[in-house]
């Protein structure tokens, strides 16, 4: 696909760097360098939850009951020897 986009100085500089240091080509610079680049950004997005077994003791969207859990647990820490 062709293109044209505007480089702030500071990113040109950058490529031209990392052009100069591989002795590739500008086009092949840009691509690899936005290719490491997105595939950094998804990879640090968000990291998977573990999947426990079993299901939730309550449901959060419900407040009432999650705030009696919460209720139930402080008095059973209270209650505590």
């Amino acid at each position: 696909m062709r293109t044209t986009i505007t480089l702030d100085d500071d990113v040109a500089a950058l490529i031209e760097s990392e052009r100069v240091r591989t002795g590739e080509s500008f086009r092949a610079a840009v691509n690899r360098l936005l290719r490491r680049s997105a595939r950094a950004a998804t990879e640090t997005l968000s990291p998977a939850l573990p999947k426990l077994p079993g299901r939730p003791i309550v449901d959060i969207s419900d407040v009432s009951a999650f705030l009696a859990v919460l209720d139930d647990e402080r008095r059973a820490q209270r209650d505590l020897p």
